[in-house]
């Protein structure tokens, strides 16, 4: 095991895959880094951390399993992490043996003073280790889905930064103040919050098509189903799907764009501000970004597991709307764009959840929890 660096802040996801657990780390970071440029803090996956021969083997199995037995994944997620308006938490015993001496090592070699659980598992163990006094700094989980899933840790864990209203709701029936719970969004970089500037004038309709950033979600039967007009212009994210973006480029078609995955936020932000809706599959992050931007949201493909209750959620909520395969896809969403009534209503749906929010950013959330000295373990942690 590599040693930790002294780091006061800690952000932990979980897997080495570049999923929304990551990026929502990095969010927190830019948030963080924007209020204590000068205070040291480290990202740690405590499975590569301790396990780091069988890291690669457990992501690997992990996407060949939601690949090619999409509803085995499926049923077994509803079964063992998420039964819908359940408040019971029950001790994970086998992860406990594997993963909470990890964590208790990396937050003793660090001497963090808060920890930033954007996983559930490692908020699990953290929760253990609090209840038992053997880990002392704040710790804040930041949710990066639109439920709370039966593993994450709710005693123990001092703060909660929630996509919606109704998680609040749930989170003060399992117990937790009311004032310790911040209606945040899922965090996305705070670049997503500014316009891009030096825009080039758009000529009819342009749309990003995004599959996540391994490149995921049938694009390319997505691709054949649209039937669009050509005078609508595609940017098709193919994130890690090399096989896909090669196979666009060489058809040289002039109103598709592939596009490999983007390592610039401000890249990425720039191409939101240019276009005027989103294809995607239900995915936090990408979801929230979207959101930010106020762009209206068509969801095409879910994923097993936690993107099938995303996207239960953000219908229920009116944030999105999905594609009916069945029926014609271009005209369900030329259907929208000649509706005036069904865009009004999105963007009041749109309107109402960002209103809903904290008003204040989150960087100036951390601040606050950070600067207390009092925080719910009653240990004395002062940032200056």
């Amino acid at each position: 095991m590599r040693q930790i660096q002294p780091s006061e802040a800690l952000f932990l996801p979980f897997l080495q895959i570049p999923s929304g657990h990551h990026h929502v780390a990095d969010a927190l970071i830019a948030e963080y880094k924007s209020i204590y440029p000068n205070h040291p803090y480290e990202k740690v996956d405590i499975l590569s951390y301790g396990y780091k021969s069988i890291e690669k083997l457990v992501s690997s199995t992990y996407l060949t399993w939601i690949k090619y037995f999409p509803e085995g994944y499926d049923r077994l997620y509803s079964f063992l992490v998420y039964k819908q308006g359940t408040k019971k938490r029950t001790r994970q015993w086998h992860y406990e043996t594997l993963f909470r001496p990890i964590l208790q090592k990396v937050v003793q070699q660090a001497e963090a003073k808060i920890l930033f659980f954007t996983h559930a598992l490692p908020s699990n163990m953290a929760s253990v280790l609090k209840q038992q006094r053997k880990i002392e700094a704040i710790t804040v989980n930041v949710y990066t889905d639109f439920f709370i899933n039966a593993l994450w840790g709710i005693e123990g864990i001092d703060y909660h930064f929630v996509p919606t209203l109704s998680m609040k709701k749930h989170l003060i029936q399992c117990g937790v103040k009311e004032s310790n719970i911040f209606v945040t969004g899922i965090p996305v970089h705070p670049c997503f919050y500014y316009t891009a500037s030096n825009q080039n004038q758009k000529e009819g309709l342009q749309m990003l098509i995004a599959g996540g950033s391994l490149g995921t979600g049938d694009l390319e039967c997505l691709l054949n189903e649209l039937n669009l007009s050509s005078r609508v212009h595609l940017y098709v994210l193919c994130g890690q799907n090399e096989q896909l973006y090669q196979k666009l480029h060489s058809k040289k078609c002039c109103h598709i764009t592939p596009l490999r995955y983007l390592h610039s936020k401000q890249t990425m932000n720039q191409l939101y501000d240019r276009i005027d809706a989103v294809i995607t599959k239900p995915g936090g992050v990408t979801v929230s970004e979207c959101l930010v931007k106020r762009k209206p949201l068509f969801i095409y493909n879910a994923l097993p597991g936690q993107e099938r209750i995303n996207l239960q959620e953000l219908t229920r909520l009116g944030l999105v709307q999905a594609i009916d395969k069945n029926k014609p896809i271009g005209k369900q969403i030329m259907d929208y764009f000649s509706n005036d009534y069904k865009q009004q209503q999105l963007y009041q749906q749109l309107h109402n959840y960002l209103e809903n929010r904290e008003q204040d950013s989150v960087a100036s959330i951390i601040k606050r929890i950070t600067q207390q000295t009092n925080h719910k373990g009653g240990n004395s942690i002062s940032y200056i």
